[in-house]
Order: structure tokens, then C-alpha cells, then sequence
């Protein structure tokens, strides 16, 4: 009789326990965050992705009073941040931010430790910046695109620019360029776009295809100069600077974009729960002045329609890198 009682006791105990599991499972994502959010940014600090990191870092402390860290892990071309979110745990306090340049990783470094798209789930599009072709103002006399193209094609090879790494978005769109105007410019890549857009400035480099949000203030500052924007239309903060499509590139769009990931495995409650938070920081009036200095417009890509987008952007890089040959230098 005893006996009886007892084993009805654990089988009560035993039932209880797994209702409060599973209904800490379901309020996981009601619950997050408690304690201070890791995102890993890819890259040095001072290159685009930290130009929106950091104030997305502030905005998301005030919407959840929590802080989100920022953890800078450069290294050939932003894998080996990658590398490094991809093994973390699926609890929701390590985020990636990663960008177009992990979009085109798998078709020029073969020997990847991880898949984009198998080892992360996708989260949402933060940023969507145009590319911008800069120059040092002491190196380069070009006042115009089509003056500097006369210029490297009268001396083949001479000319050299700066790039985030091999495989980044600076190589392909510098690759693409070259392309597409019949050039030929020396490749030097760099530990990422801070170090890089640094050495342009000091006048190392004589250009960058580089990400708005990183150069801005630095054009506006006259330390580098602007000859075009990588699309169809200008871009509101410069709206001096030509297009593509007006200096006779109409087919040269190339966007640096930015995106969060979680690792695989992270409960669908609180992928919704850190899209929502990150939503609300987004939506700040501080943030959407930043986007905007930065020539960014606010995405509105999340979860499954991001993760198409990144598909079709994996799909559409491998298509450059094949025609141009790039490689690993």
C-alpha cells in the first residue's frame, strides 16, 4: 500500500516537472532577454558594420534594459566571426550580425567550417546601404567616374583598392567594376572595412567600393571623395554624387547590406521575441535619424522572407564570382 502511494507520488512529481519545463519552453521568448545579449559583429571596429551595430546596441538596451555586446571577431572576410556564432549555444544570448559579404563567402572560400544557411536560422535585414566608389583626394586627380576610368586604362595595374577581405562585397564590386568598364586595378584586401577605409584616408589605397554607411562622414569631412553610387538613382544624403545609370554603368547595383542570424537550433518563440525587440529599436526616432545620415532605408525583411532574400543573394554572388574569377589572393 505504501509502495502504491509512493510511486503515485512520482508519477505526480515527475508530471509536474514536465509541465513546468514545457511551459518554460513556451515562455521562453515572453522571458528573454535577462541577462546582457553577445552579437557578434564579423569584422574591426570602425568599418560599416559596426557604423550600425553600435547605435542598434544603444537602442536595443533601452527597448529591453538589457545590454546588447558587441564582439568584434575579424578575419578572412567575416568567416571567422562566423565560424565562431555558428558553434554558439541556440538560447538566444548569441546573435550574428553578418552581411552581403556571407552571402558571397560560399563561392570563394571552399573549405567553410559552416553553412549560412543550415548552421544559422534567419532573423531579419537590418540595413540596405548602396555602394559608393571612393578615392583619396591626394592620389587620385579624377574629379569624375569617367576621368578615373580614362586614368586606369591608360596605366593598367598601377591603380590599387582597398577591400573588408577577399570575398567581401569591396572585392566583388571592385571586381564586377572592373568588369564592366574593361579595367584592370590591384586587389590589396584587408582584415575588414575599418582598416581598409583607414588606410584609404591616410592615403595607402587610392579607392574603396564601399558601403555608404562607413563612408559618409568621411566624404561629408572631404578626407575622401565620391564618384559615384552603386545603382539606379542617387542616394538622398548625396545627392550631388552620380548614379551608375547617369555615368553609363546602368547594370552596376551593388547594395551592402546587413542581417541578424541566430544560431540553429534557437526556439521559434524567441526568434519571434528577438525580431520584435529588435523591430522596436528600429522603429526609434534616433535610429531611423542614423539609417538615414548613413544613406540606409529600414528593411522590412524577417524570418522566412530573409532567409529567401539571402538564398537569392548566395545564387546571384556565386553568379559574379564565376564570371570574374576572383579568388582568394
Amino acid at each position: 500500500m505504501t509502495q502504491s502511494f509512493q510511486r503515485r507520488d512520482v508519477l505526480r512529481l515527475a508530471a509536474a516537472g514536465a509541465a513546468v519545463l514545457c511551459g518554460g519552453a513556451g515562455a521562453q521568448g515572453g522571458n528573454w532577454p535577462t541577462r546582457p545579449v553577445n552579437m557578434v559583429v564579423p569584422f574591426p571596429a570602425g568599418g560599416g558594420t559596426d557604423a550600425f551595430a553600435r547605435p542598434l546596441s544603444a537602442q536595443f538596451s533601452k527597448v529591453t534594459g538589457q545590454t546588447l555586446v558587441i564582439d568584434n571577431r575579424g578575419g578572412a572576410g567575416g568567416t571567422v566571426g562566423a565560424s565562431i556564432a555558428a558553434k554558439a549555444p541556440a538560447d538566444g544570448y548569441t546573435l550574428f550580425m553578418g552581411a552581403v559579404h556571407h552571402a558571397i563567402a560560399p563561392s570563394i572560400y571552399p573549405k567553410l567550417d559552416y553553412d549560412l544557411e543550415k548552421d544559422f536560422v534567419p532573423l531579419m535585414l537590418l540595413a540596405n546601404v548602396p555602394q559608393v566608389v571612393v578615392v583619396n583626394p591626394r592620389r587620385v586627380t579624377a574629379n569624375t567616374l569617367q576621368e578615373f576610368v580614362a586614368t586606369a586604362k591608360r596605366n593598367p595595374g598601377k591603380l590599387n583598392y582597398g577591400s573588408a577581405g577577399a570575398g567581401t562585397s569591396h572585392h566583388l564590386a571592385g571586381e564586377l567594376f572592373k568588369l564592366q568598364t574593361g579595367t584592370f586595378i590591384t586587389h590589396i584586401p584587408y582584415r575588414g572595412a575599418g582598416p581598409a577605409l583607414s588606410d584609404l584616408i591616410a592615403g595607402n589605397v587610392d579607392l574603396m567600393f564601399d558601403g555608404l554607411g562607413s563612408s559618409a562622414q568621411h566624404i561629408k569631412g572631404g578626407r575622401i571623395k565620391a564618384l559615384m553610387v552603386a545603382g539606379s538613382k542617387r542616394n538622398p544624403a548625396f545627392p550631388d554624387v552620380p548614379c551608375a545609370a547617369e555615368v553609363g554603368l546602368p547594370d552596376y547595383t551593388v547594395t551592402t547590406w546587413y542581417g541578424l542570424w541566430a544560431p540553429k537550433g534557437t526556439p521559434a518563440d524567441l526568434q519571434a521575441r528577438i525580431v520584435d525587440d529588435m523591430k522596436k529599436a528600429l522603429a526609434s526616432d534616433e535610429l531611423k535619424a542614423i539609417w538615414a545620415q548613413n544613406g540606409s532605408e529600414i528593411p522590412s525583411l524577417t524570418l522566412a522572407s530573409y532567409g529567401g532574400f539571402v538564398s537569392s543573394e548566395i545564387k546571384r554572388w556565386a553568379a559574379v564570382v564565376k564570371a570574374s574569377g576572383a579568388k582568394l589572393e
